[in-house]
Formats: C-alpha cells, sequence, structure tokens
C-alpha cells in the first residue's frame, strides 16, 4: 500500500481527522446528488481546486493527482456512453473524478493511523451488535489508500504500452483488473500472515 500523506501546516492538516471524513462524506453526497448539470459538475471541480489550495497544495500537485484519475475517467466515460448521451456521461465523469480527487486529498493531509482512529470511534456503536469497528475502519481505510494504487497500475500500464509502440485499447481495462486483483490477493495474504484478516 502506498503511504500518500505528504506533512504539511494547512488548515486541512491541522484538522480532525473525523471531522475531514465526515466533509468528505458529505461533499461526496452532495457531488454525487446536486451536480446533474454541466455548470453542477464544473463547480465541483471548482471546489476540488478550493479544497486542494486549502491543503497547501499548489497547480502542479493538483495535475498530477488529476492525472493520476485519467484512467478511472476513461474507465467511466467509456461506459456511461454505452448508456446516456455525450453530455451526461461528462457530467457523471466529472462527479466521479471530483470525488476520487477528494477522498485522494484526504490521504495526502492524514495520517493513515489518524483515519483508522476516527473510523474506529465512529463505528464504536456497531459493537453492540456484534461488529468490529477496527475491522470495519481498517477497510474503509485501506479502500481509500488504494484508490491511487489503481491509479499508480493505470500508468504503468500506459507506459509499457507506449515503450511497445501499442495504442490503448480494451486490453488495457482488463490489464488493470489483473493487475488489482492480484494486488488484492497480495494484500489478503499480508495480512492473513500478520492475523487480521
Amino acid at each position: 500500500m502506498i503511504a500518500l500523506y505528504r506533512p504539511g501546516t494547512s488548515p486541512l492538516h491541522r484538522g480532525r481527522a473525523g471531522f475531514k471524513l465526515i466533509a468528505l462524506a458529505v461533499l461526496a453526497l452532495l457531488i454525487s446528488l446536486g451536480a446533474r448539470t454541466p455548470p453542477l459538475a464544473a463547480a465541483a471541480i471548482l471546489v476540488v481546486v478550493v479544497a486542494f489550495t486549502c491543503g497547501g497544495f499548489g497547480p502542479a500537485t493538483f495535475a498530477r493527482q488529476l492525472w493520476a484519475t485519467r484512467w478511472i475517467a476513461v474507465f467511466v466515460a467509456a461506459t456511461q456512453l454505452i448508456f446516456l448521451s455525450p453530455s451526461d456521461a461528462v457530467v457523471n465523469t466529472t462527479r466521479v473524478v471530483s470525488v476520487v480527487m477528494l477522498a485522494g486529498l484526504l490521504t495526502l493531509t492524514t495520517r493513515t493511523g489518524d483515519l483508522l482512529d476516527a473510523l474506529q470511534r465512529a463505528l464504536s456503536p456497531l459493537r453492540r451488535i456484534g461488529i468490529d469497528p477496527w475491522r470495519v475502519g481498517f477497510t474503509l481505510t485501506l479502500t481509500i489508500a488504494l484508490v491511487p494504487v489503481v491509479a499508480d497500475f493505470a500508468a504503468r500500464i500506459r507506459d509499457a504500452q507506449r515503450a511497445r509502440g501499442v495504442r490503448l485499447g480494451p486490453r488495457a481495462i482488463v490489464t488493470l483488473l489483473v493487475m488489482s486483483l492480484r494486488h488484492a490477493d497480495d494484500v489478503a495474504d499480508a495480512l492473513s500472515a500478520r492475523g487480521i484478516a
């Protein structure tokens, strides 16, 4: 798993992990339910830009994070275009990319341990019905942290195909799925070896 946290003194770095998780959930919900037109989708991207600025990150970091989501955007857009108009596909893809970018910003400004602690506290009432809050929190934290890992796999596939002079096609998606599933198996084996899974 890639540790994305970058130390800093911005307001987002100083904010409590629990508050940032709530903010992420609220923003993701608002973007998912509200940004259904091109102007509102553009506003969602603007919210992401403002959030990155509050995190103390400049245009270069924003551009790198946006570039890292390109294959997610391509995959979502391609599947959306099968059923929806180009305009709706762009709007839906923009919403997905915005939420992924916000999740990436959370990992950039919050230590994984702090995220796990915040999730465990929030989920502690589930202990009454036999659910282990630590395991649920760990799973959610792991999910958030693995988003950039998949993006890195996509970048490797792109570089490998470019080096061979091969154009990107449907095989790239299959390769990405295989690499992601293999990585998931490796993570599961590592967790089992440590007695976590």
